[in-house]
């Protein structure tokens, strides 16, 4: 299949139309708006803390915010159906929360997703779902910048990174990076605020984010000043 092929199979758009959308939609009275993700299964744990950190931020920087609970019921990996073709915008599982998730991003800016770190990798319903919006909606998703973000007790919170953005990176999303790797490190729950400069990074993310959407809906975005730089170990 080429790329073009593959591209209007996604439901994606080429670089002009996603140029052309910004032209239309975007403009400095828009309210700006960002989904945050988060693929943890405990409601309260160490990736809320991260994406509520990421939250607050955002409000300060003026943009609005609304974290999404995926939850600790079954999400259905993508089974291939093929139900989704033809531009439907729907996944045929519809007992879970993915549909709704595209609904809601329908109208953000912004896309931020977290994950706790089981094994050297990402929970496995975060990736579930993440599979199953690119492939069946990834049109809400095309063009609009994203980032994720990570917690582990010690390691793979990098690897589980990497697999959390390769999606975005097929739909045109540009990634958003922050002072260091989009990671934090804690076990118990609430562990992570112990993190002085795992929390920073969430700061910075946020600042960056709110530049992005600014200046792509606007185009005169000042640089954000952030903070002065802390420097951590997670060995205590």
């Amino acid at each position: 299949m080429g790329t073009a092929a593959a591209t209007a199979a996604l439901g994606l758009a080429s670089t002009e139309q996603i140029a052309a959308k910004a032209a239309s939609e975007d403009s400095p009275e828009r309210p700006l708006k960002v989904l945050l993700l988060n693929g943890s299964p405990r409601r309260k744990g160490n990736t809320f803390t991260l994406l509520k950190e990421i939250a607050q931020q955002l409000e300060r920087n003026g943009i609005g915010s609304e974290i999404v609970q995926l939850g600790n019921g079954n999400v259905h990996g993508c089974a291939d159906c093929g139900g989704c073709a033809g531009g439907k915008g729907r996944c045929v599982f519809d007992d879970d929360p993915v549909n709704l998730i595209a609904e809601k991003m329908k109208t953000c800016d912004g896309f931020i997703v977290g994950s706790p770190v089981y094994y050297g990798m990402p929970a496995g319903q975060v990736v579930a779902a993440l599979q199953r919006l690119a492939y069946a909606m990834g049109g809400v998703f095309n063009g609009k910048p994203a980032a994720a973000v990570t917690v582990c007790r010690r390691g793979g919170a990098t690897a589980s990174l990497q697999t959390l953005q390769m999606a975005f990176q097929l739909l045109h999303m540009p990634l958003i990076s922050s002072q260091y790797w989009n990671i934090a490190y804690g076990r118990a729950e609430g562990e992570v605020e112990k993190d002085e400069e795992g929390m920073q990074t969430m700061r910075v993310l946020a600042d960056n984010m709110a530049y992005t959407l600014r200046q792509f809906a606007t185009g005169t975005a000042q640089r954000p000043h952030h903070e002065g730089r802390k420097f951590t170990s997670f060995i205590r």
